[in-house]
C-alpha cells in the first residue's frame, strides 16, 4: 500500500476522533491527526538517533531522536509505539514502550497533530527500515545535544525532545 493511500483518524482540539481520511490528503489539506514519538535506547543507554530519507512525505533527510510515525485509524496510541518501534528499529519482540506524555503539536502553519510520548529499551540488534532511514547510530545524550545545533532536525521531534527534558529535569 502506497503510504499516502493510508487511512487516518482526524481528531479535533481535544484528540476527538471527527473523520477519517487518507494520509496523502491530511498532510495536503493540513488536517489534525495523531502520532506516536518513541525514544528507543540501548542496553547502555544510548538513544537511537536517525536521518529520515528524502523520500518521506513530511521532513525528509532531516534528523530524529524518535521512532515513530501516524496512527492509523482506529489504532490505539499504544499499538501504534509498539508497532512503529518495531518496524523501524527493524526488530521483533520488544517490550511495550511506556507512555510518558501526550501534547498537541502545533507549528502554526498548518501542520497540526496530537503527539502521544513513549520510551522503551531496545537491546537487540537494529536493522532500520531503507525505506524509512538512511543513516542511525546510538549516541550518549552529551552527543545528540552536541548535535542539536549542528543537524537539521525534525521540528516536531525537537519539540518533543524538549519537554521530554524538561520533564526528566523536574524529576530530578
Amino acid at each position: 500500500m502506497n503510504p499516502s493511500d493510508e487511512i487516518l483518524d482526524v481528531v479535533d482540539e481535544h484528540d476527538r476522533v471527527v473523520g477519517r481520511v487518507p494520509r496523502g490528503e491530511v498532510y495536503a489539506r493540513g488536517l489534525r491527526h495523531r502520532c506516536v514519538f518513541i525514544q528507543a535506547r540501548d542496553a547502555d543507554g544510548r538513544l537511537f538517533v536517525h536521518r529520515r530519507t528524502a523520500t518521506k512525505l513530511v521532513f525528509p533527510a532531516l534528523y530524529d531522536m524518535f521512532v515513530g510515525g501516524v496512527v492509523g485509524a482506529g489504532e490505539s496510541y499504544d499499538d501504534a509505539a509498539l508497532r512503529e518501534a518495531e518496524e523501524e528499529l527493524g526488530v521483533t519482540g520488544l517490550p511495550r514502550p511506556a507512555h510518558l506524555f501526550t501534547f498537541l503539536y502545533d507549528d502554526g502553519a498548518g501542520r497540526s497533530w496530537w503527539s502521544a510520548v513513549y520510551e522503551v529499551r531496545c537491546e537487540l540488534p537494529v536493522d532500520p527500515q531503507v525505506e524509512e532511514v538512511q543513516w542511525h547510530a546510538f549516541l550518549t545524550d552529551a552527543e545528540v545535544e552536541r548535535r542539536l545545533a549542528e543537524w537539521e532536525w525534525v521540528p516536531d521531534g525537537l519539540d518533543a525532545y524538549a519537554r521530554l527534558r524538561e520533564l526528566r529535569a523536574g524529576r530530578d
